[in-house]
């Protein structure tokens, strides 16, 4: 791939090797006495410039098209990707990744977030750090030569099966469930809410094993999707992520292997709760990016429309707000990096990472809501960018657990949330 920058080979560690910073700050610049974002490092900024490219010249162009089929080519922009080495950065290279820590990650869904839609880099995150992360930790040598490798790649299009239509935030209540005959599992149930659900040629199954303790009693599996049985009921038409493909799927006497088993059964719950904290950090990053553009965007309308012979931005009430959304971005922002430093060296994140969840999906609702206000009758039309992230925004205060049960997990740090009786 002609794309991918010489400097991103010598990112690859040696295998086995996993890069990591011992401080939250590079040393400082040499413009000045301000330190360097861990994130802002000419290694992260090479893999960010290199994957610019793609989207600006794979990806963006088409974006407007891909909106109105209300699906994009999961298999031909991830291959894409996996040229390039961007779906397996913080992946063990003798996998094909690159062996480096989760910043990384972390810097390509910033950079993601330029891409002009939402249900891209959606499901661009479901393919890298949502569907994979057990998997990565967990998995036999075996798992990972069949399933992760070929999806680092790019080769295949992963998809992460948690979601019931009666289990979306309440994880412990799914239905669906595997139960061993002989040196197979034979599955029964149904998933909604898929993301890449209807291209996707595995899924990472969240299944109920046995029927005990709702947080011992699951497992996850690496499931074909070709496997007989399983069937893609619907593409769900959704109010936003329209370039994203969503789909219902039931399973029907679904026969796999024991062996597709990802790590130890039972552990499912937790290996998940896990992938739950990686995926609302992306989820944070990616969301940052969008906003800050649709600022920068916001300014450059409201200076050049003119309302009673002055421009919009003159008014106090437009500046000022701009203002303080800016201002809400860069906290959140400052949260993000400070949690990642600490992720990246062993820390436990959760309460930081719920409380960056949820203030990142009310702040993408009030940013979206504010922006799209001083863009008049321009903005509830479908020819902008703020419309369209006024729609895919809503989501993230839902996906990935919903505000209140992060709201939930920040009282129970603190101590407040009251004991079940």
């Amino acid at each position: 791939m002609a794309l991918r920058l010489c400097s991103l080979h010598l990112l690859r560690a040696k295998p086995g090797f996993t890069c990591r910073f011992f401080s939250l700050t590079a040393p400082a610049s040499q413009t000045g006495n301000q330190a360097v974002s861990v994130l802002h490092t000419p290694e992260h900024n090479a893999i960010k410039e290199s994957l610019r490219k793609i989207i600006d010249t794979e990806i963006n162009p088409y974006v407007d098209q891909w909106e109105k089929e209300e699906q994009f080519p999961a298999h031909h922009v991830f291959k894409i990707l996996g040229q390039a080495g961007m779906l397996g950065v913080n992946k063990p290279t003798e996998y094909g990744g690159m062996g480096l820590d989760f910043s990384y990650s972390i810097a390509i869904a910033e950079e993601l977030g330029n891409i002009h839609c939402g249900g891209i880099p959606m499901a661009i995150g479901v393919q890298s750090d949502m569907a994979t992360p057990a998997l990565t930790r967990f998995g036999s040598d075996e798992l990972k030569r069949q399933f992760l490798a070929p999806t680092i790649a790019g080769d295949v299009v992963a998809c992460l099966g948690v979601s019931e239509s009666g289990a979306g935030s309440d994880v412990a209540s799914i239905k669906t469930k595997a139960v061993k005959k002989g040196d197979d599992y034979i599955i029964n149930g149904s998933k909604m809410w898929i993301t890449n659900g209807c291209q996707a040629d595995w899924m990472c199954l969240l299944t109920n094993t046995s029927d005990g303790h709702p947080h011992k009693n699951k497992s996850l599996i690496c499931l074909p999707m070709k496997t007989p049985g399983v069937h893609v009921a619907k593409k769900i038409d959704k109010m936003g992520m329209k370039s994203s493909d969503t789909a219902q799927i039931f399973f029907e006497d679904v026969k796999v292997p024991s062996k597709y088993l990802i790590g130890e059964e039972g552990m499912g719950f937790i290996y998940q709760m896990l992938q739950f904290q990686e995926e609302r950090m992306w989820g944070v990053a990616n969301v940052l990016t969008t906003m800050q553009n649709l600022i920068d965007e916001t300014v450059k309308y409201t200076s050049e429309r003119r309302l009673f012979n002055q421009p919009l931005l003159n008014n106090q009430v437009v500046h000022f707000r701009l203002a303080e959304l800016s201002t809400e971005v860069e906290l959140l922002r400052s949260l993000l990096y400070r949690m990642i430093g600490l992720y990246i060296d062993g820390n436990d994140v959760t309460r930081l990472a719920s409380m960056a969840k949820l203030k990142a999906g009310r702040l993408a609702r009030e940013l979206s809501d504010s922006c799209l206000q001083f863009w008049g009758g321009m903005g509830f039309t479908n020819e902008v960018q703020i419309s369209r992230f006024y729609r895919d925004s809503r989501l993230l205060s839902i996906g990935a657990g919903a505000d209140e049960v992060m709201l939930a997990i920040i009282c129970k740090y603190m101590g407040t949330l009251p004991s079940k009786k």
